[in-house]
């Protein structure tokens, strides 16, 4: 399990695996440390959980990024040479710069992990064998120009998940941020503005996303999936 939780009275991280409405779907919440954590529920039209798990083996310049949020989405600076194009992201890093709504643009950095490291594995699998869940993305996130990193190159600001859940109507996608956790003072450095900050660019940016990705993904042919005729 992460070192640092998700506080069990705001949510188990294992309850995003259920599909009944949770106590917060879209918000921000201050943990008796200080840190922040955010969450955001958006619903991503004509879109599955395999089209979200193929971006982030695909998109890979600065272009890409701003197809993605055309405002907050300031610059790609490169995937690692973990990152296996149209394979995995598991293992890899990426930095870019991005605003966070009305907060001027700042640099961040990601290292991508398997969820299993974050739930409960058999729980996960469940889920996806029940199609409660339909991806999962999982990352360690650092912010700045001089970024702090452990042993394993991990980034010690915060944590980030994106569970999908494909739905009829495409796929509902629940996100949580933990923010704060190499701050000696959270609660002074990071205040409730940078949580809805962040909250209004994930919900932007998926709705964004959700626009152009299933066209995207079928003109790839990604993961050999025909495009459905709509005549």
């Amino acid at each position: 399990m992460i070192e640092h939780p998700f506080h069990p009275e705001i949510s188990r991280i294992d309850d995003l695996l259920q599909i009944t409405p949770l106590r917060l779907e879209t918000g921000i919440s201050r943990l008796p440390s200080g840190c922040l954590v955010v969450a955001v529920r958006t619903d991503l039209h004509g879109c599955t959980g395999r089209m979200l798990d193929w971006w982030f083996k695909f998109f890979e310049t600065t272009q890409h990024i701003k197809w993605w949020h055309p405002h907050d989405h300031v610059e790609h600076r490169g995937w690692d040479k973990h990152w296996k194009k149209g394979e995995s992201y598991i293992g890899a890093s990426i930095r870019a710069v991005e605003s966070l709504a009305d907060i001027p643009p700042v640099a961040a950095q990601l290292k991508f992990h398997d969820p299993r490291e974050l739930f409960d594995a058999e729980q996960l699998d469940l889920a996806f064998a029940q199609k409660r869940a339909s991806a999962a993305v999982y990352a360690r996130i650092g912010f700045g120009e001089h970024i702090a990193l452990d042993a394993n190159g991990d980034p010690q600001d915060g944590q980030m998940i994106h569970l999908a859940r494909d739905t009829p109507f495409g796929c509902v996608l629940r996100s949580r941020f933990l923010l704060g956790q190499s701050s000696a003072q959270p609660a002074v450095d990071l205040p409730d503005e940078l949580g809805l900050g962040l909250l209004r660019h994930c919900y932007s940016e998926f709705t964004y996303l959700s626009r152009f990705l299933p066209s995207l993904y079928y003109g790839e042919h990604a993961n050999g999936e025909a495009a459905p005729l709509p005549w």
